[in-house]
């Protein structure tokens, strides 16, 4: 076995005396005293191996918390904008569709309005020239006329 050297006490001892000027800090935190108030951190400061196990565990545990936390993020921002795209994509379906109906009905009721037209001058022409005594110009003289003809009785 080796011998250990003298020097190893004043050693260890300037290392035990820089850690305990790092801890100091962290010890006058007032959440940390906060912490080492309770039976927990009581029982945690007496016992420093099952301390060590907690710090480990929830430095251990925090890597994949963490990445599951990012995967749940970002799984939700994809959903979000894959919403948004299938969105956009039904408004431009609805949008195109819509402007492909629109001039087909604006098509629709000018053929329509031409065909009504159409018939009404037909009709109207066919009236004047068999019927005359139908058309509004024939009646309106013969309501002048017979005015007239009661004014003078």
């Amino acid at each position: 076995m080796q011998q250990v050297s003298g020097n190893s006490g004043p050693n260890f001892q300037r290392l035990w005396g820089r850690w305990t000027d790092l801890v100091k800090p962290i010890y006058a935190d007032s959440r940390v005293e906060k912490l080492m108030d309770t039976r927990a951190g009581q029982y945690l400061s007496s016992h420093p191996f099952i301390a060590l196990n907690v710090l480990l565990f929830g430095a251990v545990a925090a890597l994949p918390v963490g990445l599951f936390l990012s995967f749940a993020l970002l799984t939700l921002i994809m959903s979000a904008v894959g919403f948004l795209c299938f969105e956009a994509l039904l408004l431009s379906a609805g949008g195109l569709t819509l402007l492909s109906v629109l001039p087909g009905i604006a098509l629709f009721s000018v053929i329509v309005s031409v065909i009504f037209n159409a018939l009404y001058v037909t009709t109207y022409n066919i009236l004047s020239r068999y019927f005359p005594h139908l058309t509004m110009g024939e009646v309106l003289e013969d309501l002048d006329e017979s005015k007239e003809s009661e004014l003078e009785s």
